[in-house]
């Protein structure tokens, strides 16, 4: 940590620095957990590997930002703390990430969805005045540009495609559009770190984010859905019921058996 950063953490809450760090985590372990429910139940072999390494690199993520906000907070914090030990409505990811997995095209689509918003992310936090979220970003936007390319692909490949696999994926894109513009909407702690320079700028991101989404829906030939209505609550801590059961595995080890290490 250089004299820089000690400028940065002396002017800005720790705890509320850790805090927005702990929520750019919060997206990636979510999805991360959906995404390992998939490991051995892939199309193919191929796509099977691929979404397992996609869910690794989120969680290499995860850990970097954990750390991270474990080293701001108290000696008892650590990153596990950070990870098993919260309760639901102190998660702060957007509702998108805890869908359920109903199938590939509802995969593919809500992979895509969050792909193409965490790549423009990535993008203006390698701007951040930060110097550790600037490293992340930077480290995590070469893995990123990957998972967008994946996502993508499968994307017009399904709607472009049969049928039967134009229908799924339509499908898929009806449920989950609704759910998007949350990524884009700011929370008072975005505002906040956006106002120090920390932050994201998501005003600013929600116009090319949904110039992105919409040319690759429509060389899918899929249909930008009319219905208006948005989801969203995630990032003020209220959740589907999907969070809860996510959660009940994912934190399973930690609360059967307080403080154990790998």
């Amino acid at each position: 940590m250089n004299n820089e950063q000690l400028i940065i953490n002396n002017a800005v809450d720790k705890a509320v620095l850790a805090d927005y760090i702990t929520m750019l985590s919060d997206n990636s372990m979510i999805l991360g957990h959906r995404l390992s429910e998939l490991c051995g139940h892939g199309p193919s072999l191929e796509t099977d590997i691929a979404l397992t390494n996609i869910s690794l690199d989120l969680f290499g993520q995860v850990r970097m930002y954990l750390q991270y906000a474990a080293q701001l907070k108290d000696e008892e914090t650590t990153e596990d703390t950070l990870a098993f030990l919260r309760y639901p409505n102190q998660y702060r990811n957007v509702l998108l990430v805890e869908q359920p997995n109903t199938d590939f095209a509802y995969i593919i689509a809500r992979q895509f969805f969050f792909d193409a918003y965490h790549a423009l992310l990535l993008e203006e936090l390698k701007q951040s005045t930060d110097e550790t979220i600037r490293a992340i970003a930077t480290k995590s936007l070469k893995e990123v540009s990957y998972h967008q390319r994946f996502s993508s692909e499968w994307l017009k490949r399904l709607g472009d495609g049969t049928d039967i696999s134009h229908e799924k994926m339509q499908a898929a894109v009806d449920h989950l559009y609704p759910y998007i513009s949350e990524l884009c909407e700011a929370s008072p702690l975005e505002l906040e770190m956006q106002a120090t320079g920390i932050g994201a700028n998501l005003a600013q991101l929600k116009a090319a984010y949904f110039e992105r989404v919409n040319s690759v829906l429509e060389e899918a030939t899929l249909t930008i859905p009319e219905n208006k209505w948005t989801q969203s609550g995630g990032k003020k801590g209220i959740h589907t019921e999907h969070l809860g059961y996510i959660l009940a595995d994912f934190q399973y080890m930690q609360r059967v058996y307080p403080g154990m290490e790998w």
